[in-house]
């Protein structure tokens, strides 16, 4: 299994590997290469229809190869694996994946070419979920591999408040903590798990360290002009900078609701886009969220807003008799995406728009053949690119009611 092949990948796929395909026409998934390149690889699996490898000289580079400015991938760290491509040829293969996803899982045969969302800045981490090596330090994991965390003097893809955590804090060892900041508030909070050894970690002073399943830890921060209290068990986007980002495309993609519209934000969160579509467009908004902490949350940020928040699974939701109509349904579902359950759910709101947030191409794919079937067509794809030097894509598309032939197949 760990022979070496000479390989000349064509593509880039989800999860980062370049596709080739060796002498005898399997494919092959390859770590560290880039379509256009001959490389030499070392297989690492191989099964009978496919194989994976790793990349160990590359023979040809490709002219968007670049060196990565971060010392810890060299000494394997997993954060960051797409260090070795030019930022701007990142995004473009990020735009390939998500159309490539279209068209294969969603069976579309002209997929709308993604638009780039322009950020304010750079997009950096202000929550980071790492391992702990046996050395006390946070880092993250080797890529693909089993093994421990690795231990790092910066951090390329993490805000200061967070890379000071991960270069000075120490922990107990063995342990993962959530470490989290608001950088318009400067707080900083680290949860420790198990619990029973988060009274050994050190971090600097003013930073509040809890146990994991410990309540009322938070952070603040300022998104958009909104305040957000964001709590330790809380999901919330990978830092301000994309957050601001995904709430611009989201806000483009709903266009037009007018003052009092009815707006339906599930996978609400703590609110993040309810509270901005309720604030600026003067809508009425249902948030609907199951997470106990991010409803708590959402409570206390959409409270200035004309808002209600539902404590319920999306796919047990429905309109209730004498709801105000909805105009249009958000979504910004888990990696997993809709799915069916969730799917019928935001189909039975009978708005005329639904502005889907997928932070992966495969299940937007699953969700576009969903909402198809439905009676939606695909308007338009935003890229944003929350996680730069990574294989990780975040978009917001428009699916509006009615059948559009012209890009649909089968």
């Amino acid at each position: 299994m760990n022979g070496e092949i000479r390989l000349a990948p064509t593509a880039m796929v989800a999860g980062g590997a370049a596709l080739a395909r060796d002498e005898t026409g399997r494919v092959v998934f390859v770590e560290g290469a880039l379509p256009g390149e001959i490389v030499t690889a070392r297989l690492t699996e191989t099964r009978g229809d496919f194989a994976r490898a790793t990349a160990v000289d590359i023979l040809e580079p490709s002219p968007e190869r670049v060196f990565p400015p971060c010392p810890a991938l060299a000494a394997g760290c997993g954060g960051c694996s797409w260090q070795h491509i030019a930022p701007a040829a990142q995004v473009r293969l990020k735009a390939d994946i998500v159309v490539d996803a279209l068209r294969r899982i969603g069976h579309l045969r002209e997929p709308p070419e993604p638009g780039v969302v322009a950020l304010v800045g750079p997009a950096l981490r202000t929550t980071a979920r790492l391992a702990v090596s046996p050395g006390g330090r946070a880092g993250y994991r080797p890529r693909g591999v089993p093994g421990e965390a690795v231990e790092t003097g910066s951090c390329l893809a993490a805000h200061a408040l967070v890379e000071e955590l991960i270069v000075a804090g120490r922990f107990p060892a063995a342990a993962e903590v959530l470490l989290r900041a608001g950088v318009a508030s400067g707080e900083r909070l680290v949860r420790v798990s198990p619990a029973g050894v988060a009274d050994r970690a050190q971090v600097p002073a003013g930073v509040v360290v809890i146990g994991e399943g410990a309540r009322g830890a938070s952070v603040h921060e300022t998104v958009a002009g909104r305040p957000f209290r964001i709590s330790a068990d809380s999901f919330f986007q990978s830092g301000p900078v994309a957050a601001e980002g995904l709430i611009a495309a989201v806000l483009d993609a709903l266009g037009s609701v007018p003052e009092g519209g009815h707006v339906v934000d599930a996978y609400a969160g703590v609110g993040l886009f309810a509270s901005v579509t309720g604030a600026r467009l003067k809508a009425r908004v249902t948030a609907i969220e199951t997470g106990r902490s991010a409803v708590a949350d959402a409570r206390v940020n959409l409270a200035d807003v004309d808002a209600r928040v539902l404590s319920l699974d999306v796919g047990r939701w429905g309109p209730r008799r004498g709801d105000h109509p909805i105009e249009a349904v958000i979504a910004d579902p888990p990696r997993s995406g809709l799915g069916r359950s969730g799917a019928a759910a935001v189909v039975g709101a009978r708005a005329s728009r639904i502005v889907l947030v997928s932070c992966d191409p495969a299940s937007l794919g699953r969700d576009t053949t969903l909402l198809r079937r439905a009676g939606y067509h695909l308007a338009s794809v935003a890229l944003i690119d929350a996680f730069p030097h990574t294989p990780h894509v975040e978009t917001v598309s428009r699916f509006d009611s009615g059948a559009d032939e012209s890009v649909a197949s089968g």
